[in-house]
């Protein structure tokens, strides 16, 4: 469990790994981004992509669940905002995909005497070590007790 006092300026951790299989990457598309790329397979051969390929907005939610289950448990109030999102290659089906993160900043806050913002930055590689989304984050940590 860390805490804003536990995460030092040079924190790096490997915050998880995904197995972006087909049917998770139709499954999540019908629902939240129906695009042909995303949903069927005879479709996504003929995309610029030549394959199935995950969704940016799929992309996010497997990152948000990785950081929920990291080991390091860090104690997070509130995500205060991401920049610099990008998407440089496609996450394509069959991938496994690895989250890795590292504290870019970190300051007290000003307001609130029990917790600190910390600033990540992100990135997402496939099996290849392609990278395929990173992004800096800003998070509301709380103090040790």
């Amino acid at each position: 469990m860390l805490y804003f006092d536990d995460i030092p300026d040079d924190y790096r951790s490997v915050v998880g790994t995904w197995h972006l299989a087909a049917e998770d990457i139709i499954a999540y598309a019908n629902i939240w981004d129906p695009r042909p790329e995303h949903t069927d397979l005879k479709a996504a051969e003929h995309s610029p992509f030549g394959t199935l390929v995950a969704s940016s907005a799929h992309l996010f939610a497997i990152v948000t669940l990785l950081f929920h289950r990291h080991r390091d448990e860090i104690q997070l109030v509130a995500m205060l905002g991401k920049d610099r999102l990008r998407l440089p290659n496609p996450a394509r089906a069959g991938t496994t995909l690895t989250y890795e993160t590292r504290c870019i900043g970190r300051r007290e806050s000003g307001s609130r005497p029990d917790l600190g913002i910390v600033t990540l930055e992100d990135q997402v590689a496939d099996g290849e070590g392609k990278v395929v989304l990173t992004q800096e984050v800003t998070l509301m940590v709380r103090r040790r007790p």
